[in-house]
């Protein structure tokens, strides 16, 4: 494996991890606040700290002592590297298009909210 690829594997891995234990984290506190079993438990620095590091960690041993995860990471990089970017301006563009598009659709929703509206106000009254 390039050693780039392998640079920019572990460093996915370990945003992966950091992901994972910030969720448990997350998890632990909107679950003491609606368990009290889990609330009691999450008084513990152990429980609230020590729980997502570890998961954070395990997921991270999992990935990057993985050959066969090592294999398909590899894979990934190599393909990102083909893929061919389009240029500043094409995307400029791109990005013009778009936004005068959802302008364009915007003013015409917004027209027959409008007109929708004043047709069921007539209606009731």
């Amino acid at each position: 494996m390039e050693k780039a690829n392998s640079k920019i594997l572990t460093i996915s891995f370990a945003l992966a991890g950091i992901l994972v234990g910030l969720t448990v984290s997350l998890l632990i506190k909107a679950f003491a606040g609606a368990f009290g079993v889990v609330a009691r438990a999450a008084d513990s620095d152990m429980v609230r700290h020590g729980i997502p590091v570890l998961a954070g960690f395990a997921l991270f041993a999992a990935l990057q002592f993985n050959p066969r995860v090592q294999t398909w990471g590899e894979e990934v990089v190599s393909e990102i590297r083909k893929v061919v970017w389009p240029s500043r301006k094409d995307t400029t563009a791109m990005t013009i298009a778009c936004v005068v598009m959802v302008l364009i659709s915007s003013v015409i929703i917004s027209s027959f909210d409008l007109i929708s509206g004043f047709l069921i106000n007539f209606l009731m009254k």
